[in-house]
């Protein structure tokens, strides 16, 4: 069975989606089958992957219906890594006001994976930045969490919300932890972000992964490419520090979930 890992944080812009899809990416390129779920009607993680200009039916439509399999769509990255996609579109936020009135529906995308969940070694779910239907269904899905975040002190808030709402969801998912908390664009040339940086290692200790990403330009332009860090110039300094912040990130989540 797969490694279920939601990536989350109700604070927006934290760098949930580029943690998704470069994490995803590192274990594909280590041979490991891998499927990501973006659950976000922002839809970033599908276009970041460039699944945009395939599909002809999202995770909107498994929503609506239990009885249909989820799309899945096979990408391969100009490198020749292949990771499977689950794809959305701004469709998905009428769908999280549909389920509201629903029976279950929580419980949908969890549904849905059990079907197929055998084919992979990790799925991973790309998340909104709130606590709507659409992260309950992620986190209920999954064992496990991932949480992005910056070094700044009004990040710390959103970090503690999102600790609490995880327990609240364990009356759910009785199995779901925490496998780390991640410094997404992260600066240390800043006092305030290496101060923060302190704090949270000081606070959490282990829950915080070793493995920091940098604050660099390249992550954002890959994405905006519909690829991930992996596929960037090798050549450009920002793109090596990057990949092997986030090679150095990849082995801790395939360690920590082992």
């Amino acid at each position: 069975m797969a490694v279920k890992i939601a990536v989350a944080n109700q604070k927006g812009g934290v760098g949930k989606t580029t943690t998704t899809c470069n994490i995803a990416t590192a274990l594909a390129r280590a041979g490991l089958p891998v499927l990501v779920v973006d659950c976000d009607p922002q839809a970033n993680l599908t276009s970041a992957l460039g699944v945009d200009r395939i599909m002809d039916a999202t995770l909107a439509d498994a929503f609506r219906d239990r009885d249909m399999e989820l799309p899945r769509y096979r990408v391969n990255d100009p490198t020749g890594v292949t990771v499977d996609v689950v794809p959305a579109t701004p469709e998905l936020a009428s769908v999280e006001v549909e389920l509201q009135t629903k029976l279950g529906r929580e419980l949908r995308l969890r549904e849905h994976l059990s079907k197929i969940d055998s084919d992979y070694d990790f799925i991973f779910f790309d998340t909104p930045p709130s606590l709507g239907v659409l992260t309950l269904n992620a986190l209920v899905a999954a064992e496990w969490v991932i949480i992005p975040t910056e070094a700044r002190f009004f990040s710390i808030q959103g970090l503690q919300m999102l600790n609490q709402s995880i327990e609240e969801v364990t009356i759910l998912n009785p199995d779901l932890r925490v496998l780390g908390i991640v410094l997404s664009k992260f600066d240390r040339r800043l006092r305030e972000e290496k101060t923060v940086a302190e704090y949270l290692r000081d606070r959490w200790g282990a829950s915080v992964f070793d493995a920091n990403i940098p604050t660099n330009s390249k992550i954002l332009e890959a994405a905006s490419s519909g690829v991930s860090i992996f596929a960037a110039d090798p050549k450009n300094r920002g793109a090596r520090r990057a990949v092997k912040a986030y090679e150095a990130l990849a082995a801790e989540v395939r360690s920590r979930a082992a």
